[in-house]
């Protein structure tokens, strides 16, 4: 019986990784330089390969959202080339010694960072994934299998193609950065079975796919990605920075996972505050519900139901809601948030210190959008997803998330007596 494709790749990645662990920062580095050279000498043939994709795409009539996800043009390929020389430039964690200190009977013992081993990152329709997730586990001495959703495969096995040969030809183990070709649920499934070769998988996508990988997965997993985010604007706000923030946070790419879903004003300036972010929304069309108080300032607007408050729109729907105070809306964004970004407008640093204690997210903001939660906005090059939870990595996550670590221990002939 012939080995599946998860199995062959699985086997190879491993491998390629006992080689990762050890390569010179130096090495990887020039592999990162190729790679970005690559995309651009081949940025054609990957937006040939995106345009199938795309054509596929709005024959099945998917939705905008996804379609702006999958669509790539000049412009992304160039933040993506961006992303593989911000990836290079950044501190190789490999190696680092955390702490070290020596005991009593002489035992020097080191903290050191080392790779994960072989990661599988499970994703959609974004083919800049396939790129960030490359260039973050390579650096971190990291092997990747990736599997990318049907949506988006031509785009995805082009891209795979151009970066690994040239990571390849600089220096890198074969098997360091491999596609699953196959799209079926079958091989997603083998994935988070695959114990034997990965050493975690990363769910990068929807609901649905972050709860089939979180329910079904035997391999060690982090979670990613959903955001019913919030913007709360607090009574002491400045209106028009308000406005301004809440409108980027919705509208600047409502359909990515660190855009708004819920607006909540507090009840002093609900009354002066909802027509003017109304008038804004309405620039781009954002469909507005709210909750009867809300329905009362700005009448025709549909009401919220339940579900709204819960619901990761991912498109030009907000829900707004009406709170009394700081308090209020902290409640409301803990009951219904889904722990990804939040944000306050205030003047008044006691709300903005209560908020930013108590607000149950991993990231948390003061004045700003919510749409800074993102690798390279944060100074990480690019980031292997937006960690929602909160053990062993919390927030978008860098190359350190990418690594443990293991304690050397150096001696001089001691025994242990008891």
């Amino acid at each position: 019986m012939n080995a599946s494709e998860v199995t062959e790749k699985g086997i190879a990645a491993k491998a390629a990784s006992r080689k990762l662990a050890v390569v010179s920062t130096e090495t990887k580095n020039y592999a990162l330089e190729k790679m970005a050279e690559a995309l651009d000498k081949n940025a054609k043939s990957i937006l040939d390969a995106n345009s199938i994709d795309l054509e596929v795409g709005e024959k099945k009539e998917i939705s905008k959202s996804l379609i702006d996800r999958l669509a790539l043009d000049g412009k992304r390929i160039r933040e993506m080339i961006e992303g593989l020389k911000v990836v290079k430039s950044l501190p190789d964690p490999v190696g680092e010694v955390i702490s070290e200190w020596t005991r009593p009977n002489g035992l020097k013992i080191k903290k050191v960072r080392v790779p994960l081993g072989v990661i599988g990152i499970i994703y959609e329709a974004r083919p800049n994934v396939t790129v960030d997730s490359a260039a973050l586990c390579l650096k971190s001495g990291n092997a990747v299998i990736l599997r990318g959703g049907s949506d988006a495969i031509r785009s995805n096995i082009e891209i795979a193609r151009v970066i690994s040969e040239a990571a390849y030809q600089a220096g890198l183990p074969k098997g360091s950065i491999q596609l699953i070709e196959d799209t079926s649920r079958e091989t997603a499934e083998e994935l988070m079975k695959a114990r034997e070769y990965l050493d975690v998988l990363i769910p990068r996508g929807g609901k649905s796919l972050i709860q089939s990988v979180i329910q079904n997965s035997q391999v060690p997993t982090i979670e990613t990605g959903e955001g019913n985010c919030h913007a709360y604007v607090e009574k002491s706000a400045d209106l028009k920075m308000a406005v301004e923030i809440v409108f980027n946070a919705k509208c600047s790419r409502p359909s990515v996972c660190n855009a708004i879903e819920t607006l909540l004003v507090d009840d002093a300036v609900a009354a002066d505050f909802l027509p003017m972010v109304k008038k804004k929304l309405d620039e781009v069309h954002v469909e507005l519900r709210g909750d009867q108080k809300t329905c009362q300032i700005l009448p025709g607007i549909k009401l919220a139901t339940e579900e709204d408050w819960r619901t990761e729109f991912l498109g030009l729907v907000i829900a707004v809601k009406v709170v009394t105070g700081v308090a209020a809306a902290i409640q409301h964004i803990n009951t219904y948030g889904t722990r990804h970004s939040e944000t306050i407008i205030t003047k008044d640093p006691r709300a903005a210190k209560k908020f930013t204690d108590e607000v149950d997210a991993a990231a948390v903001y003061v004045n700003a959008s919510t749409r800074f939660t993102d690798g390279f906005e944060f100074g990480f090059g690019a980031e292997i997803g937006i960690s929602t939870q909160k053990l062993h990595a919390r927030g978008p996550m860098g190359l350190s998330e990418l690594t443990s670590y293991k304690y050397v221990v150096q001696g001089d002939g001691q025994v242990r007596i008891a």
